[in-house]
């Protein structure tokens, strides 16, 4: 699975040709989640409460590079790495 940014011990990735709906994976610890691209939330799994925070805080900064990211992944193209949360 390809890791597009990494903040604060939190890994985003995703997977090529991933099933829908959009989402990206965030792995804090030995825990993950799936969150939806265009809701920024929750679908499946779960991480620390404030972990989530800071994956939200990105994501919603990040969302149109996100969904970018996800096309690329479903035609299996190279996945563009992501500015992580500072």
């Amino acid at each position: 699975m390809p890791q597009i940014s990494r903040f604060f011990g939190i890994i985003i990735a995703m997977y090529f040709d991933d099933h829908n709906p959009p989402h990206f994976h965030a792995k804090y610890n030995n825990e993950e989640c799936l969150i939806s691209i265009t809701e920024l939330r929750v679908i499946e799994g779960k991480i620390p409460s404030r972990a989530l925070g800071m994956v939200i805080e990105w994501a919603t900064t990040h969302q149109q590079e996100l969904i970018n990211d996800w096309e690329r992944a479903k035609l299996l193209q190279p996945l563009i790495p992501i500015e992580p949360l500072k």
